[in-house]
């Protein structure tokens, strides 16, 4: 037996939903790219008889504080408690690190008597280069496979969630902290209000916050939708964050801009009663950038769905092409982002035959739904493919540079975003 719910029954349930921050109803759609699987789900040889479970991959905009958000289909438990990104893997990543750390020893006078603590601290990539300098540090990381890498590397972690409860543990503690940050992680929150509250409590009285996130902006600028995944349930401008530092007792007081992961900003924030940090002149310039681009009003976010269609139409038009000139095409990387490109552009092994990656995590697994093979780097060397598509492409000049020997054969790269581009 069938039942038929009526279209008014079924509108209702698709728009009954509120968004994280602020909590009125969510109308307006972002972009749809229909369903994919959890992107960090990488299949073992033994799983590709089995079925995988598939999410909406809806994204709204909230009409009142112009957040950008997904549903939370799975619980952050099932999806980050054992994780398979390693951020050491990545070069200019580490060197990024590094290079925050000793920005922020130099600007807030880090030294010995000082107290670090990293909320999402994977597997001490950063932590580790304040401990080069003497500065007591804490990591905090809710997946113990990861974790244990950055213990093994000197780094003392926690192996938590973080939020207002952890917060508080360690206020009790006397474990407030100098310096709190979070790289890339404010996204991945589903309980968005629980865990800025804790960043403010886990803050000492004149202590600095430094969050980093992809730029929604250039979400918008660069076309990057691929950057859509279920692990990242919200997507900030800055107008939104001051909105909700705000509501939670923070300042903030500085911004930058940074080229990493397609254009992100990194927020400086401070307890909204400190008078230690005067507000700097980058705030009203990025604030100025956002409001002229139309993100302080919903005509800001129409045009994105109509770009990210015509992406898929150019990148699904080469692949067809080289396919049909009996022409070998591979991947390079199994970023969490490769699974929104490669569903929503119906992208599988009969367009790319396989992907390499350098993680030995992700080395003889399977992308989660196209079930495109992942190998050791070498494959390439092996197999001279005549194009070689970068995955991660916010790692292009780096994966570029890693593999010029692609040349000796008359292999090409591919950038797929912000439009194909062939090098």
């Amino acid at each position: 037996m069938t039942t038929t719910m009526p279209s008014l029954a079924i509108q209702q349930m698709a728009t009954a939903k509120t968004c994280r921050f602020c909590g009125i109803g969510l109308q307006r759609t972002f972009v749809d790219l229909g369903m994919s699987p959890l992107c960090e789900t990488y299949l073992s040889p033994a799983d590709l008889n089995c079925g995988e479970t598939y999410y909406p991959l809806h994204v709204y905009v909230c009409d009142k504080c112009f957040l950008v958000q997904l549903d939370e289909y799975e619980s952050a438990e099932n999806i980050f408690s054992d994780y398979a990104y390693f951020s050491s893997y990545s070069n200019s990543w580490l060197k990024h690190a590094d290079n925050y750390c000793a920005k922020m020893h130099a600007r807030f006078g880090l030294d010995e008597e000082s107290f670090v603590v990293e909320v999402a601290s994977n597997d001490g990539y950063l932590l580790q280069y304040f401990v080069q300098r003497d500065v007591p540090v804490l990591g905090i990381e809710p997946a113990a496979n990861v974790a244990r890498v950055a213990v093994e590397k000197g780094v003392p972690t926690l192996v938590r969630f973080f939020g207002a409860e952890l917060a508080e543990e360690l206020a009790v503690e006397g474990r407030c902290a100098d310096l709190v940050l979070g790289n890339n992680v404010l996204a991945q929150v589903p309980d968005l209000n629980d865990f800025v509250e804790g960043l403010k409590i886990l803050l000492k009285p004149e202590g600095v916050l430094t969050l980093e996130f992809p730029h929604l902006l250039q979400l918008i600028r660069l076309n990057e939708f691929d950057t859509i995944y279920h692990e990242h349930f919200s997507y900030f401008s800055l107008l939104t964050t001051i909105k909700i530092m705000e509501v939670h007792g923070l300042k903030v007081f500085d911004v930058e801009e940074l080229r990493s992961h397609g254009g992100s900003l990194r927020v400086y924030a401070c307890r909204a009663e400190s008078r230690t940090h005067p507000i700097e002149p980058n705030v009203r310039k990025v604030l100025t950038d956002e409001t002229q681009a139309g993100l302080d009003e919903m005509a800001g976010y129409d045009s994105f769905a109509q770009q990210v269609k015509e992406t898929k139409f150019a990148l699904v038009d080469f692949l067809l092409s080289a396919a049909m000139q009996g022409e070998k095409v591979v991947g390079y990387g199994a970023p969490g982002k490769s699974a929104t490109l490669l569903h929503y552009c119906g992208i599988g092994k009969d367009l790319i035959e396989y992907t390499v990656d350098r993680s030995p995590y992700k080395q003889g697994r399977f992308l989660p739904g196209s079930r495109i093979p992942i190998y050791q780097p070498d494959r390439i060397q092996e197999t001279k493919p005549r194009y070689v598509v970068i995955l991660p492409w916010n790692l292009k000049d780096e994966i570029m540079e890693q593999l010029q020997y692609i040349r000796e054969w008359g292999g090409s790269f591919v950038v797929p975003i912000p439009k194909v581009t062939v090098y």
